[in-house]
């Protein structure tokens, strides 16, 4: 931070690349989320009645369908976390106007 409380140009960089860094790996693990359940779907198209039924009565389902429910309840606050990262690097970085044209201020 510098004197006046405001962030160095130091400290944004950091904090742009920290949020970069986590931007990065939150949509990793939504990717990796995604072809997961695409996985368990398909899963459940081959395989048995009798095996899904006993499939769906183990903790192991249990705690599955926990997970998916709390990533669902966490969309917003991921939807959140990018508008947030937006406006950081729109803030650090602001786009620049086309050559040849200038922009109001």
């Amino acid at each position: 931070m510098s004197d006046e409380g405001k962030p160095s140009s130091n400290d944004s960089g950091l904090a742009y690349e920290q949020a970069r860094l986590a931007y990065t790996i939150i949509q990793a693990l939504l990717e990796h989320t995604r072809v997961t359940q695409d996985l368990v779907a398909l899963m459940a198209q081959v395989i048995s009645e009798e095996t899904q039924d006993a499939l769906v009565n183990t903790p192991h389902w249990a705690a599955y369908m926990d997970s998916r429910r709390v990533l669902e309840h966490t969309r917003t606050d991921v939807e959140k976390f990018a508008e947030v990262w937006t406006r950081l690097a729109e803030e650090l970085d602001p786009p620049h106007a086309p050559e040849g044209r200038e922009t109001s201020t």
